[in-house]
Order: structure tokens, then sequence, then C-alpha cells
């Protein structure tokens, strides 16, 4: 009975939550700004609940500062100094987890990226403490990496509209995952996957470090049990197969060059610096194989 009576009231606080994430007006702007002038300390916790998740409707605005520095802001500082509660962390996973799979149209948005960033932070929350079921982290990974696998808007930065970087976000995601040690083999290989496709676009150059952010994820996945040096040759000669074409230069053929030396020429950098020497072993004679044949 006291599982039934705690599990009704989670659900009653999740559906309370969920009805509440339509809460970001000029009010909630205003909170927020208070919140983080006070180094983002809110002394009553009933209210830091209802502000992160107001926070969270925040996230797809046009509003920059609205969107990036204070409710992003806001609620990466409340979950890393485990000030949210289960019930809002499992409302901003559903929310967040809905709007990267949201139809195609609405790619342009600010919302998905942003969106992607803050599971991020809440599968963090996971890594250090963790309160996710096994599904639910494969969830977010499936989600995640089909998200990845068949993002095209490559836009980072504008002075106007601030930051989208849908890609360096994934990696982040992407990175937070690779650490966790409760996600397993088969995670890691469709996480591996949707890396691979994006590290050299064709169609765009990448200019806003989003090859340091897919090589730190990768780095992070080498680390773990899941792949030995075949899987690791196996997986750069596909990359480079796919990546290095013959024939005179063209803007698509340039991108994809440009794009791999900025996702090799670190990878190699921090492989061959770690302390680690199962990594070196495994990955420093692929690396040098595809250094060459970017050059």
């Amino acid at each position: 009975m006291r599982r039934l009576i705690s599990s009704f009231c989670l659900l009653t606080f999740m559906l309370t939550a969920t009805a509440a994430l339509a809460d970001c007006d000029e009010s909630s702007k205003q909170e927020l700004k208070s919140a983080k002038s006070a180094g983002w300390k809110l002394d009553d916790d009933g209210k830091r609940q209802h502000l992160a998740l107001a926070a969270a409707d925040c996230l797809g605005v046009a509003d920059a500062e609205l969107r990036d520095e204070l409710a992003f802001e806001g609620l990466s500082a409340w979950m890393r100094a485990e000030k949210l509660a289960l019930p809002s962390l499992t409302a901003l996973r559903i929310k967040m987890l809905n709007a990267v799979q949201a139809p195609a149209a609405e790619e342009s948005s600010f919302l998905r990226p942003f969106a992607i960033l803050t599971l991020a932070e809440l599968v963090r929350v996971d890594r250090k403490k963790a309160y996710l079921s096994a599904q639910e982290r494969v969830d977010i990974v499936n989600a995640a990496s089909h998200y990845l696998s068949n993002l095209r808007d490559y836009r980072g930065f504008d002075e106007k509209e601030g930051w989208r970087h849908g890609i360096a976000h994934s990696a982040d995601l992407m990175l937070q995952l690779a650490m966790n040690p409760a996600i397993e083999k088969a995670q890691h290989e469709t996480m591996l996957a949707a890396i691979a496709s994006q590290v050299a676009p064709a169609s765009h150059f990448y200019q806003y470090g989003e090859g340091v952010r897919l090589m730190t994820a990768v780095y992070y996945l080498a680390k773990t049990p899941s792949f030995n040096k075949r899987d690791w040759d196996l997986w750069f000669n596909k990359l480079m197969e796919k990546s290095i074409q013959p024939g005179s230069y063209t803007q698509a053929r340039l991108a994809q060059r440009h794009n791999l030396s900025a996702f090799l020429l670190p990878l190699y950098f921090s492989v061959r610096e770690s302390s680690d020497p199962a990594l070196r072993e495994n990955l420093l004679p692929a690396l040098r194989d595809a250094l060459q044949k970017v050059n």
C-alpha cells in the first residue's frame, strides 16, 4: 500500500509538473535573472523545482539570453548541485526526449539542440548518482543517436540569434553517455555509428569546435572495454572509405577533408598523450594511417 501511495504521489507530481512546463514568460525571465544574481541559490525548494520546470520551456525561445544564459545555465547549475528532485528530473527527461523526437520540420528550432544539451546534464546526474532505469538509458541513447545521425542543421553561432550547435551538443550528450558505467556495449555501438555519420559531412565546413567535441566522445568510448584494436581498425577504415573520395577537388571533398582533420588531429594528440597503454595500442596505428590518407 505504501508503494502504491508513493507511486500515485509521484505520478501526480509529474502530471502537475508537466502541465507547468508551458510557463515561460517575462516573469520567468525575471525570476531566473534574480536566481542567477544569487548564484543560483534558492532557499525555497518548491520555488526552485517550479522555476526549473518553467525554465525548460524557455529552452526553445528566440531570446538568446533567456534561452542560454538563464534557462539552460540555471538547469545545469541546479542539476550539478543536486538541487532538483527526482520528479523534476523525470519531467525534464520526458519533455527533452519529446523535443528531440519532434518531427523533422522542427529541426531549425532552438529547442531541439538545447533539449539535447539538457539531456547531457540529466545523464551526468545519473552518472554521478544513478536514478535512471536501464530502459530509460537505452531510450536516451536511441533518441540521441537518431537525432545526431539525421541532423542536417549545422548552424553554430549567430551574433543575433545566439547558439544552436546541434552537432556539438549531441557530442556532449554522447560524452556523458560514454562516461556512464551503466551504458552497455550495444548502446556504445549505436552511439559510435551515430558519431561516425557526422565526423565529416560534405555539405558544411565545421568552424565552432565540432570536431573536438565529437572526438572527445570517441576518446571516452575508446576507454570502455566495448571495443578492441580490431574494432577500431575497422571503424577508422570505414570512416576513411566513406569520407575520402578519389578525384579532383570539389567543395564537398574539401569540406570532408577539413572536417576529418578537425576530428583526427585532436584525437591523435589526446591518445598519444594518454597514460593508458591499451588506449594507445588500440587507436594510434589506425589514427596514423587515417592522418596519412587525409594529407
